[in-house]
């Protein structure tokens, strides 16, 4: 059986939907197992993490990087770091602002970048970018054109029963069932 642990912070709820995104794609690979992992929780929750398989990053991007709350975590994890505990894990990332861009990408290269320094595997979106020609539409998955990871996009006011929109949602279902294969693949 495959193990993800989805580890995120959500300040609005909208990136919390996102991750029980990931978690409804990465379950529909048989075999496997995910714990969601708000960081507020993560202190008490090393051991799940350590005996993870793959861990998917979200977090909201706040002026132009990850939320605090999620930086702690990045920090919290350096004793783990040291003793490269997390190498060879499988790794992922997805993110969520108020604007189109709102400068996402920073946010999923520091979830690559934390990734890499703990000698984890990062695995990318996979999916080529959506709703970027005359035949594009809103409605497709990976609408907003991202490689690194899975990004979203909510306006600002509307709550997470509403946004991210379900093309969004969908990405980050494509993202949780993408890791959830290679996490099986790996395992055999």
């Amino acid at each position: 059986m495959a193990k993800i642990a989805v580890v995120y912070h959500s300040g609005y709820g909208h990136t919390a939907s996102l991750a029980r995104a990931v978690k409804e794609g990465a379950e529909r690979i048989p075999g496997t197992h995910v714990d969601l992992v708000p960081v507020e929780e993560a202190e008490q929750k090393w051991e799940i993490l350590n005996a993870a398989d793959a861990m998917i990053f979200g977090a909201p991007t706040y002026m132009a990087s990850a939320s605090a709350p999620f930086k702690a975590f990045m920090d919290a994890s350096s004793k783990l770091w040291a003793k490269q505990a997390w190498k060879d894990k499988i790794a992922a990332g997805f993110t969520n602002s108020a604007s189109q861009s709102g400068d996402k990408l920073n946010t999923l290269i520091d979830m690559m970048l934390f990734a890499m320094q703990h000698s984890m595997i990062w695995v990318s979106l996979g999916l080529m970018p959506g709703n970027n020609s005359t035949t594009g539409a809103p409605t497709d998955l990976n609408r907003i054109g991202s490689y690194v990871g899975a990004m979203a996009q909510s306006n600002s006011d509307q709550g997470p029963e509403q946004a991210p929109p379900d093309a969004d949602r969908q990405t980050a279902a494509f993202l949780g069932e993408r890791v959830a294969k290679l996490a099986a693949r790996m395992k055999d």
